[in-house]
């Protein structure tokens, strides 16, 4: 039996992720089509539909995405996936994250990524994660949650040109060792 990417009770007080559907994709793009969320991202048109579409469609093909959900109200927050489990190398990878801008500085992502390294190294010894070279703000985000740099990578997106990207790992033991 194969790994759950997508389960349906990833939580804490705070947060839930919900395996995305179909039908979340208003929803999401509600939250997706604030430009400024692109900005330093390598493909800074996502907040246009047609170009969302793409990205969703990569994401509900992943059977590792979700919508990240306010535990108090419901509301969407943003999104964010499980994706390329290898089973030989004993990884996930954990990204294409995004935000609404009245998440940013709130201590959302670090609980978002907590819960999602929990999950992960129940099953996998290494999680990677790949950040655009221009999102200074991402990268600040990884270092923060305790990942290293530990090299770059030409990533090709679903559907999208290939772009170069900062890679980052965090190791079971390591998350262990600093995650009360």
């Amino acid at each position: 039996m194969g790994i759950n990417w997508q389960p349906l009770h990833l939580g804490d007080e705070r947060v839930f992720l919900e395996p995305l559907r179909a039908d979340h994709f208003n929803e999401l793009f509600a939250v997706a089509s604030d430009p400024e969320i692109w900005v330093q991202h390598p493909n800074p048109d996502r907040y246009r539909e047609d170009v969302f579409q793409i990205f969703f469609e990569g994401a509900k093909a992943s059977a590792g995405a979700f919508i990240i959900r306010a535990m108090d109200n419901g509301r969407a927050l943003g999104s964010t996936r499980f994706y390329e489990y290898d089973e030989a190398a004993n990884e996930v990878k954990v990204g294409y994250t995004f935000f609404s801008r009245a998440c940013w500085g709130q201590g959302w992502n670090p609980a978002v990524k907590r819960l999602m390294l929990r999950y992960a190294f129940a099953h996998v010894s290494r999680v990677v994660f790949h950040v655009g070279t221009q999102n200074i703000r991402s990268q600040r985000a990884m270092e923060q949650i305790g990942a290293r740099q530990v090299g770059e990578l030409a990533v090709a997106y679903h559907g999208e040109p290939v772009r170069q990207n900062v890679v980052y790992e965090i190791l079971a033991d390591d998350f262990h060792s600093h995650t009360p």
